[in-house]
């Protein structure tokens, strides 16, 4: 059966040689490493953990409550800009058909 022969880093034989069992080959380890591997090591690619899928979805949680108090924040100071520039101290809900500039000459006509 024809070999080649392939070129591995200190570390990595090292790793390869701790795991090797006595009664096998380097050959032999890494086929077993692979097959135990459970196939194309591309198929999980980008694939969380539930520890790790768990965290994001509480990161994301955090966030989208942040930006929900933030948005709130940001809609009730701009209700009450509306309320301070039209001078009744209630924002114009427009129900009266006129808009800001004609609000004041209501009363003068």
């Amino acid at each position: 059966m024809p070999t080649k022969t392939i070129g591995v880093r200190e570390e990595v034989y090292d790793r390869l040689r701790a795991r090797k069992r006595d009664d096998e080959s380097f050959t032999d380890l890494i086929d077993r490493l692979i097959d135990e591997s459970g196939g194309d090591w591309r198929d999980g690619f980008g694939s969380l953990s539930t520890e790790e899928t768990e965290s994001l979805r509480e990161a994301a949680e955090a966030s989208r409550e942040r930006f929900n108090e933030s948005a709130g924040d940001r809609q009730t100071a701009a209700i009450d800009r509306l309320a301070d520039a039209s001078g009744d101290g209630q924002p114009d809900d427009g129900a009266d058909g006129l808009d800001d500039a004609n609000d004041d000459d209501r009363g003068s006509a």
